[in-house]
């Protein structure tokens, strides 16, 4: 009998580890994996690349579904148009607080003072910054099959929130079209349970690549970029996002924080928002008390205008470009970039590498040398990381907000300290 419980016990093992605490195991695998192996964990990226193909294959048909679902189970237009504005109002502000954190450090730390960098292709432009109008213009599907085939984000939300209010506004005969939303919906969700097992294994796959391709020869040159973003992230995160929390939630911010752990992960590692939405819908409604209602609403609109991570970055990343090259900014130039990052943020896609083109935006827009993001590009990876993960941290900081403000917040989940101790009273609402 004693052997059996041994061997049952051995097998529990791996199964009974929380998720986080399986993402964290293979994080630091994959780094000594990539440290010993140097250029040959090229070898390990499918493993990472199977789980990013994975989690991709969730994003537009979870978003549609959770969105549709999310304004048809609200049966309250105004109550929709409500929650919308607060989302809004709480991102684009964030993303604005964001940016001029990361323009603070910028100054402070000066890490491209010293570098004298010459422009040696003054030709050198980026892409023109596009108008409000024309954001604006875009953001309307002229064919939905087509961007939901191509994956346009901000279209498939336009379209799913014109399709959830018209199902809504059409009473009963629109309940069977509801119900089939409903029902792909939870498929989704149940997809989204079997896929995240998978990360771990992905995790070790993709750090191992990254710490073989980069090791400390990329970082050691741009290790005061590093440093200041990777200050400002965790600023933005544990002062002022548990700021908002404790100030206009009223609400425990260290259960925020444990909250965001798994996605902060997921998000840390992939460098996706819309990759890592599976992973933070799950959160925001299992360990944050988020109804399904708020969470598939706010959560898929927040990753696709909810930048603050890479505001934060650009802001850095700027200041670096125009201390390396000898430019002195003026303090409108300062003020047109905490504009441009702001609106440019709306229509950006929450994927790897989005960053670049956002900041070659704010290069152009500010006059800065578009070649300076050739020096940029080489971290890119490394910096992506630290912003995604605060970009998901604001998604979840907004959802809890909102769903408070609307006494959506299930207080017994939000307030458990574990799941072997008896939750505390909810907290008195807004």
């Amino acid at each position: 009998m004693q052997p059996t419980v041994k061997n049952e016990s051995r097998s529990g093992f791996w199964s009974d580890l929380a998720l986080w605490k399986k993402i964290l195991i293979g994080m630091v695998l994959g780094v000594a994996a990539g440290a010993i192996m140097g250029p040959d964990a090229e070898l390990l990226k499918p493993i990472g690349t199977l789980f990013i193909n994975a989690i991709k294959m969730l994003i537009v048909p979870l978003v549609f579904c959770s969105l549709v679902v999310g304004v048809t189970s609200m049966q309250d237009t105004r109550k929709m148009g409500r929650i919308g504005i607060k989302a809004i109002i709480l991102y684009l502000g964030t993303t604005a607080i964001a940016i001029s954190i990361g323009l603070g450090l910028g100054t402070v730390l000066t890490p491209g003072e010293g570098l004298n960098m010459v422009i040696t292709d003054s030709s050198a432009v980026g892409k023109e910054a596009p108008t409000l109008v024309q954001t604006l213009l875009n953001m309307i599907p002229k064919n939905p099959v087509s961007a939901l085939a191509a994956g346009n984000i901000l279209q498939i939300i336009v379209f799913a929130l014109g399709l959830g209010i018209s199902l809504t506004l059409c009473g009963e005969k629109a309940e069977p079209a509801i119900r089939l939303f409903e029902s792909l919906a939870e498929g989704m969700y149940k997809l989204t349970g079997l896929v995240m097992k998978l990360a771990p294994y992905g995790v070790f796959g993709l750090m191992a690549w990254v710490a073989g391709k980069y090791g400390m020869d990329i970082l050691l040159p741009l290790i005061k970029v590093i440093v200041a973003v990777y200050i400002g992230c965790l600023i933005h995160v544990l002062v002022f996002y548990t700021g908002l929390i404790s100030t206009l939630g009223r609400l425990n911010p260290v259960r925020y924080l444990k909250g965001l752990l798994n996605p902060a992960v997921v998000a840390f590692t992939t460098t996706s928002s819309s990759g890592t939405l599976p992973a933070t819908i799950k959160a925001s409604q299992e360990e944050m008390g988020v109804s399904k209602s708020i969470s598939s609403f706010v959560l898929p609109l927040g990753a696709t205008i909810n930048m603050d991570g890479t505001a934060l970055y650009q802001g850095v990343c700027a200041l670096f470009i125009a201390q390396a090259f000898g430019i002195d900014l003026a303090f409108s130039d300062y003020l047109l970039i905490i504009m441009t990052s702001t609106l440019a943020s709306v229509g950006t896609a929450g994927v790897p590498g989005a960053g670049l083109i956002m900041l070659s935006l704010v290069l152009t827009t500010v006059g800065l040398p578009i070649e300076g993001l050739a020096i940029v590009a080489g971290i890119d990876r490394i910096l992506d990381m630290a912003r995604t993960s605060v970009n998901v941290c604001g998604d979840l900081m907004v959802s809890i907000l909102v769903a408070k403000s609307e006494n959506e917040l299930d207080g017994s989940i939000y307030n458990q300290t574990s799941s072997h101790t008896k939750p505390e009273a909810a907290p008195v609402t807004i």
